[in-house]
């Protein structure tokens, strides 16, 4: 799994490539929490653009990046979710806790 780091100001994105699954996962939240470290950004935003499949461990990596970005006083958003992985997301739920940004804004219809 591949996490490329992008943006500007206190905005970042992490583009997330490759797949996301149990082997993975572990080593993708160390590079997102360094890279949260490193930017100390008040928005993050997760892009899955190039997530090739996805099981319910890339839910941790999401859950784990939201509890960092609000104890950092931050929030966090996901993006360009392919259908398989969007099917793992909605399963959870996870769009009533973070936003799902589409056409490059937030959906809010999917949040609560």
């Amino acid at each position: 799994m591949e996490v490329i780091s992008s943006g500007e100001g206190r905005e970042l994105t992490l583009t997330l490539r490759g797949e996301l699954d149990h082997h993975a996962a572990k080593e993708t939240m160390r590079k997102l929490e360094w890279e949260l470290d490193a930017a100390l950004p008040s928005k993050l935003t997760l892009d899955f653009s190039g997530v090739s499949f996805m099981d319910s461990s890339g839910i941790a990596v999401v859950m784990r990046a939201l509890k960092r970005m609000r104890a950092m006083g931050g929030s966090a958003a996901i993006k360009n979710v392919p259908p398989q992985a969007k099917k793992v997301f909605t399963a959870a739920g996870i769009f009533r806790i973070v936003p799902l940004e589409e056409g490059g804004k937030s959906d809010e219809s999917k949040t609560e």
